[in-house]
Parts: structure tokens; C-alpha cells; sequence
């Protein structure tokens, strides 16, 4: 085995790299953002639907096992001692367990 392969992030450390920085997520000032056209927020509006559907798509063809680290990956971001909670990262796990439940709609049904 190369050493590039053996100093690689296992899959464990590379989720948690990544769902840590829904630490941060809520940390930015509103100020620092520019604040979007109304022509945005509709495009913005748009894209977040298509990507909810096209989510649901995805999970309800899913195992079993990733419909579970979908949920665990909503309780590691949801509030644990220590952490600040922040709303929108709060709201984030609870539309993430919202998709799985929707998707659940769509796993036993017959194809068309």
C-alpha cells in the first residue's frame, strides 16, 4: 500500500470533518452577507424544491442502512452539551428527518 493511502482519511473521520462544520453554519452575521434580489430569492426558492424532490427521489430507493445515517447524521448536528445551538442548523436536522419521513411515502409503491 502507498503511503498517500495510508495517511487517507478513513470514511469515519471524513463524515465527521464534514458535519462538523454545521458547528458554524448559524455563526455568520447577517451583516456580512449581501442581501439577495427578490429575482434571486425565487431562483433560490426554486432550486431548494428541485432539490428537496430530487432528495426524496434519491432516499426512497435508499437502503435501509443510509436511511439510518441520514438520522444519525440529524441527531450529530441537532443540539449536544457544549455546543451553542444555533436555529437554523436546529431546523436543518429536523427538515433532514422530514425528508426521510417523505421519502418513506414512495418506497413501497409500484413503479409506473
Amino acid at each position: 500500500m502507498s503511503d498517500s493511502m495510508s495517511n487517507a482519511p478513513n470514511p469515519a473521520q471524513l463524515r465527521h470533518r464534514a458535519l462538523s462544520r454545521w458547528e458554524n453554519e448559524g455563526g455568520t452575521a447577517q451583516s456580512e452577507l449581501p442581501a439577495l434580489t427578490n429575482a434571486e430569492l425565487v431562483q433560490l426558492r426554486v432550486r431548494v424544491i428541485a432539490l428537496e424532490n430530487l432528495v426524496i427521489s434519491l432516499l426512497s430507493q435508499s437502503s435501509d442502512r443510509q436511511l439510518n445515517l441520514v438520522r444519525e447524521m440529524a441527531a450529530y448536528i441537532s443540539p449536544r452539551p457544549g455546543f451553542t445551538p444555533h436555529h437554523l442548523t436546529i431546523r436543518a436536522a429536523a427538515e433532514m428527518i422530514h425528508l426521510v419521513e417523505r421519502a418513506g411515502h414512495f418506497r413501497d409503491m409500484p413503479p409506473l
